[in-house]
C-alpha cells in the first residue's frame, strides 16, 4: 500500500505503545475538583461565580475572556468553596475555582449520568445553521483536545476572505506511548464520525478525511468500515511517521498543500480538528455536554497499572497517578504529554485541564540527557527538520542573543517537534535554545506590531 505521508524530514522514534487496545476506565466522578482558568490558547477564562455559589454538572463557571479563548464548566454538582490561585503542574501560579460536592451532590449526579438522553437528533442537528452548531461548540468550551487546546470555535469562525474545502481530522496520534486517540476511535466510531459530520457542516465543506498512522490497523478498518454510511468522510491510513501530527505536516500529508510561512492553515482551505474534539463536538451538540471530561493515557514502563482514563476536568493530578499504581521507584522525570513535546512537570499535587493528553513516567535510565559535546556540522537536525530550517544555526544565534539573525532564519516557523534534539549525535539542547529564541523573538514581534500601530 501506497501510505501518505508529508515529504519533508521526520524520524521515526521507538513507539512505546504500551497502553494501545486497552479500554478506556472511567474514572469516578470526585467530591472536589479545582477547575483551572486557563486551559486553552488564549485569554484566559474569566470567573462568573462567586464563593459560597451552587453549582451544577456541567455549570459554566468561567465565561469566555475573549474571541480566543473558551468558558470552563464544573463536572460536578455542588458548592464554590474558594476562589483564587494555586501552582500548576509547572510550579507557576493560575487562577483557580474550587468546588466540593457532598453526598447528596455526588448521588444526583450518577442518577444524573445514568438517565441523561440526547437533546437532539443527528437529523435536527443536521437542520440547524452552521452558525448555531458553532455557538453550541463555542458555549460547550470546546478545544482541541491533541495538546495545543486552540479553541474550536476560532477554527470555524475563519476571517473574511477565507473559505476551507476540507476538514481533517488528526487521529494520528504519532507522539510515542500515547494511545488515548487510539482508545476513543475504538470505543466511539459511530459518535466520532457524527461529530466529524457537524463539523463539516458547521465548516460549508462536503469532504471530510480522517488521518490515521498505519500502526492502528484495527482503528482503521473499524472507521473506514463506518465511513462508508457517512458523505464525504473518507479514512486515510497514513505512513508511521513523526511529527505527522503537527497541523501542517498533516495537511501536506492529506492534501500536498503546504501552508506559507506565517499563515494560518485555513490559507491552505483546511481545517484540522482532532478526533477527540470530533467526539467533543457529537457530545455537545447531540446530548448537551460541555467539555468537562477527556481521556488521558497514564503510561510508562515501569508503571503497574498503565491505561487510558476517562478524567473529569479539575481531577487531582496525584491521585489519577495512583489509580495507575503510584510513581514507580525508579522514575527519573514526569512529563504531561508524549517524550517528544511533552514537559517535564515538577508538581503532581495540581488538578488536570482540557490541554493534557498523557501523564508519563519516564525511568531515570531514560531521562538523564547526555554530555552536550561541540557540534560537528553533520547537518542530521537540517535533514530531519519538517519545517525545513537549519535548526543547528537557529540555535546558535539565540544562545548567543543574535534575535534578528534567529528571526531572518524563521525560529518562529519552529514547531518545537524535537526532531533536531533527539537526532543530534553531539546531543546539544537545540531544541532548549530555540524555544528559547522564540520566546524572545516572538516577544520583540509583538512589540514591533504596537509600536508600527
Amino acid at each position: 500500500m501506497n501510505l501518505h505521508t508529508f515529504k519533508k524530514g521526520g524520524i521515526h522514534p521507538p513507539e512505546f505503545k504500551i497502553t494501545a487496545r486497552r479500554e478506556i476506565k472511567e474514572v469516578a466522578l470526585p467530591r472536589e475538583v479545582v477547575i483551572t482558568l486557563a486551559q486553552h490558547i488564549g485569554a484566559p477564562a474569566v470567573c462568573a461565580m462567586a464563593k459560597g455559589d451552587r453549582v451544577c454538572r456541567g455549570q459554566e463557571v468561567a465565561q469566555a475572556g475573549g474571541f480566543v479563548s473558551a468558558p470552563v464548566h464544573s463536572p460536578i454538582t455542588g458548592t464554590i468553596t474558594a476562589i483564587g490561585q494555586s501552582r500548576n503542574a509547572y510550579g507557576q501560579l493560575v487562577a483557580t475555582v474550587t468546588i466540593a460536592a457532598d453526598d447528596a451532590d455526588h448521588d444526583a449526579d450518577l442518577k444524573a449520568i445514568a438517565g441523561a438522553t440526547p437533546v437532539r437528533t443527528p437529523e435536527q442537528a443536521m437542520a440547524m445553521e452552521p452558525k448555531e452548531i458553532t455557538d453550541i461548540v463555542a458555549q460547550a468550551g470546546i478545544v482541541g483536545l491533541g495538546g495545543a487546546t486552540f479553541p474550536t470555535k476560532v477554527k470555524l469562525s475563519p476571517p473574511p476572505g477565507s473559505k476551507a474545502d476540507i476538514v481533517i481530522i488528526n487521529a494520528v496520534e504519532c507522539e510515542p506511548f500515547l494511545t488515548n486517540d487510539h482508545a476513543l476511535m475504538l470505543a466511539h466510531p459511530d459518535e466520532i464520525l457524527e461529530g466529524v459530520k457537524l463539523l463539516m457542516h458547521a465548516a460549508g465543506v462536503e469532504r471530510a478525511v480522517i488521518g490515521i498512522e498505519a500502526n492502528k490497523p484495527d482503528a482503521i478498518a473499524l472507521l473506514g468500515e463506518k465511513a462508508k454510511n457517512f458523505s464525504g468522510i473518507e479514512v486515510m491510513p497514513l505512513k508511521v511517521k513523526y511529527p505527522q501530527g503537527g497541523e501542517k505536516q498533516l495537511i501536506k500529508a492529506v492534501t500536498g498543500r503546504e501552508v506559507p510561512s506565517g499563515a494560518l492553515p485555513i490559507a491552505t482551505g483546511a481545517i484540522v480538528q482532532n478526533v477527540a474534539t470530533a467526539y467533543a463536538v457529537y457530545e455537545a451538540v447531540i446530548w448537551g455536554k460541555p467539555l468537562m471530561e477527556r481521556i488521558i493515557t497514564v503510561t510508562g514502563p515501569s508503571l503497574s497499572n498503565p491505561g487510558n482514563y476517562l478524567v473529569p476536568i479539575g481531577y487531582p493530578l496525584a491521585k489519577l497517578v495512583e489509580l495507575a499504581g503510584g510513581v514507580p521507584a525508579d522514575t527519573g522525570k514526569i512529563l504531561l504529554g508524549g517524550p517528544m513535546m511533552g514537559r517535564a512537570i515538577t508538581n503532581i499535587d495540581t488538578p488536570t485541564i482540557k490541554g493534557i493528553s498523557g501523564v508519563l513516567m519516564l525511568p531515570q535510565s531514560m531521562s538523564e540527557r547526555a554530555q552536550a559535546e561541540p557540534c560537528i556540522r553533520c547537518a542530521a537536525c537540517v535533514g530531519v527538520c519538517p519545517m525545513g530550517l537549519q535548526p543547528y544555526l537557529i540555535s546558535t544565534h539565540s544562545r548567543l542573543g543574535n534575535w534578528d539573525d534567529a528571526e531572518k532564519l524563521g525560529v518562529m516557523n519552529c514547531i518545537e517537534c524535537g526532531c533536531c534534539s533527539y537526532t543530534c549525535p553531539s546531543s546539544r539542547p537545540i531544541l532548549d535554545y530555540i524555544r528559547l529564541g522564540k520566546m524572545t523573538v516572538g516577544g520583540i514581534i509583538r512589540a514591533r506590531q504596537q509600536k508600527q500601530s
